[in-house]
């Protein structure tokens, strides 16, 4: 009897394409200077993400076109990568001006401490890209299959913990990066530019990526670098959550939860979010190497034929915890501790003024859905420029779309102040904690996979929730309220008291019940709420938890412990006659 070859396990077809791509190159800058079409082929789509850029069309004009019959207005979205969201002056002015030069004139902090540029057309993709590199920039690794910008606590306090913190998202961000010539021949004509503290560390192994190998990541993956005492970056969504451990200022360690991730599909239970799983303890002389260890695994174990299941965070859930750190002891070579005892996580809002430990001050100031652009009553983009250009301060983009201004002495506190309320910028103390901690993805137009409005109907919807919150008397707490424009979740939509995930044109599904801490995920209670239903659907809640709640219960917490379905059946009781209620 003759033995049966063995099977060969699925790829899916973008396995195929990394692997032909010649380590991500492709035919990307062919198709970019071939100006006959704006469009450019599945391949080349597929790769762009890994240089940075997602390809699409202006979803609000398409019908329109087609019935004219003109082909859609196609553009390019680049995301950048700084780790940690650090950037100077000189940087941040520049950056505007590629904005204006190059993209529609806005600066977008996304929900991954970084900008992105949009509405580029094929032209300026190149000089764009490149002009980021002079910056002592990058673009490589900002969407794709690869780990992407590393995170970690942005505020600028001069202490040992947060200098150890930027100390190894730097390392991290330097040791993971892809190191295939590429991304330079296509947008550099082969410079490289090394000068910057997150460069890629030279490849000496004689293998094109050591680390990777010809077909990268079975999906994106993400590493964030934080304390449990400021989880300021939900640590637990990434897929490697990297909890920095100390005695004071004194570093002893890291625990290593592996696993977190937001995105889901609507109707398939084969896909869900998860919240990130301790696994095991490092020495900090093995932080390089257990980090190499997790991206190892994901690359070795994950889901190549379905990238619906790609993710790590469904390995941990389908392999265990015991087979997960074993697997690791196995890349390491040594067996690992269990992970130690850690305090309860908390989060600081970085808004407003704080002092950095120096003598000198940081402002945070809240950027509705993290956009930088002139809009009536609140021109922040031309406000940022002049303070910046005229201070000369460093900046920070935080993980809830916000922005800080570093190094400020104390004497130009009240002039800067001043200059900012001048353009109508808004600061801390202008807007509620809602505003403040609610976040939103970009979603129409520009977004391929968005069902619903997220980033043009926030502002709107706040106001509404703030009228509500207004009312019930719990306007002043603080609440993180989440929205996305589909169940990719780029919001986080799952880690808030409150989620709110486009299901439909004008319709989203309702979540309530995690935490403003990030460790607990939220409930759906409502699947197809209309827009003008999403207030009222809330304030019978806030109602009650004014009056039922422990004190300074926040409204997460309340849901949980009297229970969400409780909490739900006293809103259906005062939605009645609302089809989608029940």
């Amino acid at each position: 009897m003759t033995e049966s070859a063995p099977i060969k396990p699925k790829r899916s077809k973008q396995e195929s394409i990394k692997l032909e791509s010649d380590h991500l190159k492709g035919n990307i800058a062919a198709e970019l200077a071939d100006t006959s079409t704006q469009e450019v082929t599945d391949e080349t789509y597929e790769l762009l993400k890994f240089h940075g850029s997602y390809f699409g069309y202006d979803r609000d004009s398409a019908t329109e076109r087609k019935k004219a019959g003109l082909e859609k207005e196609y553009e390019f979205m680049v995301r950048m990568k700084c780790p940690g969201g650090r950037l100077s002056a000189a940087q941040y002015v520049a950056l505007d001006a590629v904005a204006e030069k190059y993209a529609n004139g806005t600066l977008r902090i996304t929900t991954r401490e970084t900008f992105q540029f949009h509405c580029i057309k094929k032209t300026g993709m190149k000089p764009l890209i490149a002009d980021i590199n002079r910056l002592l920039l990058s673009t490589l690794g900002g969407c794709g299959d690869i780990t992407r910008n590393i995170m970690t606590c942005p505020a600028p306090i001069r202490d040992n913990v947060h200098a150890k913190l930027e100390e190894d998202t730097y390392l991290l961000a330097r040791a993971v990066a892809p190191k295939t010539d590429a991304y330079y021949e296509v947008w550099m004509d082969g410079e490289k530019v090394h000068d910057y503290p997150f460069a890629p560390t030279p490849n000496d192994s004689g293998v094109a990526e050591p680390l990777y190998g010809d077909t990268y990541m079975p999906r994106k993956f993400k590493i964030g670098v934080i304390t449990p005492e400021d989880n300021c970056i939900d640590v637990l969504s990434h897929d490697l959550a990297i909890l920095s451990l100390f005695n004071g200022q004194e570093h002893y360690g890291y625990n290593f939860a592996l696993g977190g991730g937001m995105g889901m599909k609507h109707n398939s239970p084969k896909t869900y979010p998860r919240v990130a799983t301790p696994i095991m303890f490092v020495p900090p002389e093995l932080f390089l190497p257990a980090t190499e260890a997790v991206i190892k695994l994901q690359r070795d174990h994950g889901d190549r034929g379905d990238r619906q299941h790609a993710r790590l965070k469904y390995v941990v859930q389908e392999k265990g915890e015991a087979w997960i750190k074993e697997t690791l002891e196995g890349y390491l070579g040594r067996k690992m501790d269990a992970p130690k005892a850690m305090p309860k996580f908390t989060v600081d809002e970085h808004t407003g003024w704080h002092e950095q430990g120096d003598g000198k001050w940081f402002l945070g100031l809240p950027i509705s859905s993290g956009r930088i652009v002139d809009r009536e009553g609140e021109a922040i983009r031309s406000g940022l420029r002049e303070v910046i250009l005229e201070y000369g301060m460093d900046l920070r983009l935080t993980a809830d779309q916000n922005i800080i201004l570093c190094d400020i002495e104390t004497g130009e506190k009240a002039a800067i102040e001043h200059k900012l309320r001048a353009y109508g910028i808004k600061l801390r103390e202008d807007v509620s904690a809602a505003y403040r901690n609610m976040i939103a993805c970009v979603a129409l137009p520009t977004c391929g996979k968005a069902l619903a409005e997220a980033e043009r109907v926030k502002l709107p919807l706040v106001a509404e929730i703030e009228k509500a919150m207004e009312r019930q008397g719990v306007i002043e707490d603080h609440i993180a309220i989440r929205m996305a424009g589909c169940p990719n979740g780029c919001s986080r939509p799952y880690g808030g008291d409150i989620g709110i995930v486009g299901r439909m044109p004008d319709h989203y599904s309702l979540y309530i019940g995690g935490d403003f801490e990030g460790t607990r995920l939220n409930e759906k209670i409502f699947d197809k709420v209309p827009y003008d239903g999403l207030a009222p659907a809330l304030e019978p809640m806030f109602a009650l938890w004014k009056d039922k709640r422990h004190h300074a219960e926040s409204f997460g917490d309340f849901c949980q412990r009297v229970g969400v379905a409780n909490v739900k059946q006293a809103a259906i009781a005062a939605l009645e006659g609302r089809e989608w209620a029940k």
